[in-house]
């Protein structure tokens, strides 16, 4: 996506003040489109939906098919992602397995410390799936979807829009450009323009172009096994507990995950792990990693089914000499791994200083280190405490006031998060850990 700002000024760190800049907003934001990328987008689109009806509220989504694939993901529920769905879900369905103790292994898989810390695990997909029923009322085998209410505000999921451009010319004037799948423009006018357009946000080089996302010098395999199919012996530590293993430049972890259609059931639910594992940037062993099976370099995440076979069954081997034997099963029971780089980016700001109509949510505004497990957290977070300050403006508040304070506060949670996982990843990977087994 290609963003292009005709206003000379505003396409970079600008000079007007924020004092000056929250009263362009107009007095009635009714008009928000939401840049997507996953579920930020989703959880800022329900949260805004439940405020009022004469909101109109629209996501515009790249991918070209109706609803994105299934990315084979376990996501830590935290305690915003549970408040945002007692709040929001109206289809009522179990969302999490609560893990009771965090186990550490050794080498020969005995367990050398323990702690009783619950913690709440879901899945990508479902909660992909809730989202998108609480949305735009697309019903699956995951939940029903909601009978529509009175109050509720107008949403409209356009996929297939590219947007090419955002034209931010004046105080009173925002508006999109996206290009559709068929090959078709179209102008959208907005209010307010929310980027919630993942790490790589493109929305994000309108508050500032600076910001790069660097990779951080290793990446993470992942897959996922049928519960049904791991070995007693592994079950013991995995299912409803959040084992790790550390040795050198290696950690690696695992937790219960909703399965087929988002069944929390016994037997029928996912075992979720993910490895992470050094490589030097552009290295041979790099290149040769994020390099698909038709040849094609990935910068940042290997999809399911792109390994290298000759790559993946390495890996295997590799997991049978220096995991502990229940991960070592896990991996080499694995039908469909992929990779994802871990990386780092923060942006300064959370909203456009020049206009204050463009702002960030979830990992376009930071993109954590998985170790957090805090990045859904924070995308429930933003879309939440967003909504409250809309809500408070179209009320009435002052608009410097509200949303001087939410950035405050998104900013403030986002720079401790990113780094927190900063330093316990470098520790991890690059360090030594104290439960080194």
């Amino acid at each position: 996506m290609q963003i292009q700002v005709p206003l000379v000024g505003i396409h970079c760190r600008c000079t007007a003040s924020k004092s000056e800049t929250f009263n362009m907003i107009p007095a009635q934001p009714k008009n928000i489109a939401i840049v997507g990328g996953s579920l930020g987008d989703l959880f800022a689109g329900v949260a805004l939906k439940h405020l009022r009806k004469d909101l109109s509220i629209r996501i515009l989504e790249r991918n070209p098919t109706p609803l994105l694939h299934d990315q084979g993901a376990g996501v830590v529920a935290g305690q915003d992602v549970q408040e945002f769905f007692r709040k929001h879900d109206r289809t009522k369905t179990s969302l999490t397995i609560t893990s009771h103790e965090r186990l550490y292994l050794d080498r020969s898989g005995k367990i050398i410390d323990r702690e009783n810390t619950e913690q709440h695990m879901t899945s990508w997909d479902l909660l992909y799936h809730l989202l998108r029923a609480n949305f735009d009322g697309v019903g699956s085998e995951y939940a029903k979807a909601p009978a529509p209410e009175a109050h509720e505000g107008v949403t409209t999921y356009n996929y297939g829009h590219q947007v090419i451009k955002v034209n931010v010319e004046n105080a009173k004037s925002l508006s999109i450009l996206a290009r559709t799948s068929k090959g078709d423009d179209v102008k959208i006018d907005a209010d307010i323009i929310i980027g919630a357009d993942g790490p790589s946000s493109e929305i994000r080089k309108l508050i500032d172009s600076s910001v790069k996302r660097t990779y951080a010098g290793y990446v993470a395999w992942r897959g996922t096994v049928p519960e049904d199919q791991v070995s007693q012996a592994a079950t013991d530590v995995f299912v409803k507990k959040f084992p790790f293993f550390h040795t050198e430049g290696i950690q690696i972890l695992a937790y219960t995950i909703p399965g087929l259609n988002g069944t929390v059931e016994p037997g029928k639910r996912l075992i979720n792990w993910v490895w992470y594992v050094n490589y030097e940037e552009d290295s041979p062993e790099h290149v040769q990693l994020m390099t698909d099976k038709d040849g094609k370099k990935h910068h940042i995440t290997l999809p399911p089914g792109g390994i290298q076979d000759s790559v993946w069954q390495r890996q295997k081997k590799l997991a049978k000499e220096i995991l502990p034997p229940q991960f070592a099963e896990l991996v080499n029971k694995t039908e469909v791994p992929f990779i994802q780089a871990i990386t780092d980016v923060i942006s300064p700001d959370a909203v456009l200083p020049s206009n204050h109509r463009v702002v960030l949510i979830g990992d376009a505004l930071a993109g954590f280190r998985p170790h957090t497990a805090a990045s859904t957290n924070q995308a429930a977070l933003d879309a939440m405490k967003l909504a409250k300050a809309i809500e408070r403006i179209l009320e009435g508040a002052d608009r410097d006031k509200t949303l001087k304070q939410w950035e405050e506060d998104v900013l403030d949670y986002a720079k401790s998060m990113q780094r927190h996982g900063v330093n316990i990843g470098n520790r991890s990977q690059f360090g030594t850990h104290p439960l080194r087994g």
